[in-house]
């Protein structure tokens, strides 16, 4: 669950949660030489005796000699060059041959990618990040060649020394990236080649991987290591056609902000399998959701009023709310509604009905079953007019559907909870003034994370999945450095609620090839700064709520993002760049798959 955060907007996530193998052509058997050089002597003989009875018989010896003598004298394979081969030999010699002439040509760009990489070396040395350039250093020693290429008449003894061409002057940093993308698409090429024999195979990894590398390689020169996801081209959905006068109340207490958001997400899809009229909570027990997310934009995006405020709900009953039926999806404690909430909800001059639990059994587990479609519309499905389901948060029902980029339900837009209008301005505003098109996001959780997660630690200790996500800060730097060079980013946007002491340390270990790499933070509120006027002007600065969605927001549009495991923060960002397209194959939580170097004892 989430806890409180202290200054920082980040804080309201919860603390649960081969080479071809050349084919060698064997030589006749000694019986057939016996029998070749047998008939070879007789006709021979006969030639000597009968020399003269025929002309036809001169010319049935004297052609087989004639062509061995042009054999021995001419280059064949040029004499026949551009002759196709499938009429003289069959088909499995002709696919030895041209595997062999494959593995031959790959081996000659094998050796012009290795002295194109001699020579780039000769040119190069450490970057000078400072200025830009790379050093020229002394050759190595001259080496050995023996090759020739395929098509030249000249060729080099094995004991030839050639020298390398002498050192070239100082080479820029672009000059230096668009020789290695050379490299990379000569091996590229050397990988075709090598292939090119091959019947493409569906489903065959190695043809995957390098056509995987096409993708990489941009129009741009650039090799674009941490490209967007693509989203899938269908996606499983269902339509929301509520019926009228049918109501469902959504009931979120578990957690704070982003808990309530996943819940209230899935109130959505209960609503859409139930055909009803979701009806948010009041900002008097729950958060003012207006203020955060763009509640229009939900109406909109379906073409029909699937969404109401509860004051557009009291003003329709005339103050006359009364809930027909409540039903806790949560059996243990019920609906995580205490005494506290329950007098909330009456004051609000609601009346309820008794509250029972849709699965009494699901009180002795720990975490609820999975469940379907089926098991909700069994188990949901009422003619009751107001129907009220708490607390989903925890509800684990169709998770993959539930998930998939822009949601379970039809409608027309990328996603259909999004932050407000203003919030989002806001965010393009702040990115435009301190980040660019270019920036890594990292959402650095610290505060109540280490009691956290040392507990997740021994409570994962005997099973086979052993995992934590508070890390030591210079652990945690070296794995931010990692996505830092595959992205190669110039700032970082930092969303944390850790202190000071951490942030500076964490900003002195970022540093790449003598270069500090930047954590900008949101700055405090200035009349000299204008990106944050529309939420001044609106009074909605200083709302805790707001700047977490506005730090959501700006993380959403970031080139790559960096969350912490176990937060619900977290989550809900990968959410929002699921949907808007803005996932990156750089995307990752903090050191995954990693435990941390150092961990605390239990208390």
């Amino acid at each position: 669950m989430e806890r409180q955060s202290q200054s920082s907007s980040s804080d309201d996530e919860d603390d649960a949660e081969a080479l071809i193998a050349q084919n060698e052509t064997k030589a006749p058997p000694p019986s057939l030489h016996r029998i070749a050089s047998f008939e070879i002597g007789r006709l021979s003989g006969r030639i000597g005796r009968s020399l003269g009875s025929g002309k036809k018989y001169l010319l049935a010896v004297c052609l087989p000699l004639l062509l061995i003598l042009v054999f021995f004298s001419v280059d064949v394979g040029r004499l026949f060059h551009g002759v196709s081969t499938v009429s003289f030999v069959p088909p499995v010699e002709d696919r030895r041959v041209r595997e062999a002439e494959a593995e031959l040509r790959a081996l000659y760009l094998l050796r012009d990618q290795r002295l194109g990489l001699l020579r780039l070396w000769n040119r190069t040395a450490v970057v000078r990040s400072r200025s830009g350039s790379i050093a020229a250093v002394p050759p190595p020693a001259p080496i050995s060649s023996s090759n020739s290429t395929p098509n030249s008449n000249q060729t080099v003894s094995y004991n030839q020394v050639r020298p390398l061409p002498p050192p070239q002057p100082t080479v820029s940093f672009e000059d230096f990236r668009s020789a290695l993308l050379e490299q990379i698409k000569l091996n590229q090429q050397i990988q075709k080649t090598l292939l090119s024999t091959h019947r493409p195979v569906a489903g065959n990894a190695t043809a995957e991987v390098v056509d995987n590398t096409d993708d990489l390689l941009s129009g741009s020169g650039d090799v674009d290591v941490c490209k967007k996801v693509e989203k899938p081209a269908e996606k499983r959905t269902i339509e929301w056609k509520p019926k009228k006068n049918m109501f469902l109340f959504a009931i979120c207490v578990s957690g704070q902000m982003s808990n309530h958001l996943i819940c209230l997400q899935k109130h959505m899809f209960f609503a859409a399998l139930l055909n009803r009229v979701l009806v948010l909570p009041s900002p008097k027990f729950d958060y003012h959701y207006d203020k955060v997310i763009d509640v229009n934009h939900i109406n909109k995006c379906l073409g029909r009023k699937v969404v109401i405020s509860f004051e557009e709900f009291s003003e329709m009953k005339k103050n006359k709310m009364h809930i027909n039926r409540f039903i806790c999806y949560t059996a243990s404690p019920p609906c995580f509604l205490d005494e506290e909430h329950t007098k909330r909800l009456k004051a609000l001059g609601l009346s309820l009905s008794k509250i029972e639990a849709a699965w009494p059994e699901d009180a002795k587990l720990s975490q609820p079953k999975r469940r379907t479609v089926d098991d909700i519309t069994s188990k949901f499905a009422s003619d009751d007019e107001v129907l009220a389901i708490g607390d989903m948060f925890y509800a684990n029902v169709e998770e993959e559907w539930v998930m998939q980029p822009g949601g379970p339900i039809a409608h027309k837009c990328e996603t259909l909870i999004q932050p407000s209008h203003l919030i989002v301005l806001t965010a393009q505003r702040f990115v435009q003034t301190f980040l660019g098109n270019n920036f890594i996001a990292l959402h650095f959780r610290r505060h109540g994370f280490l009691k956290f997660c040392i507990a997740a630690v021994y409570a994962t200790m005997n099973n086979a999945k052993d995992e934590s996500c508070f890390f030591p800060v210079p652990q945690a730097a070296e794995c931010i450095l990692r996505v830092v060079e595959k992205a190669d980013a110039q700032v970082i946007y930092l969303s944390t609620d850790a202190a000071s002491s951490e942030t500076n340390l964490l900003q002195s270990l970022i540093v790449l090839n003598d270069k500090t790499i930047p954590l900008i933070k949101r700055p405090d509120h200035t009349s000299v700064e204008k990106w944050d006027a529309l939420l001044f002007r609106n009074h909605l600065l200083g709302d805790s709520q707001v700047e977490a969605m506005l730090d959501k927001t700006i993380c959403a549009m970031s080139n790559v993002f960096i969350g912490s495991s176990g937060s619900t923060f977290t989550d809900d960002i990968f959410r929002l760049r699921r949907d808007w397209g803005s996932s990156s194959v750089c995307d990752e939580n903090l050191c995954p798959g990693e435990k941390p170097n150092f961990i605390a004892d239990k208390e």
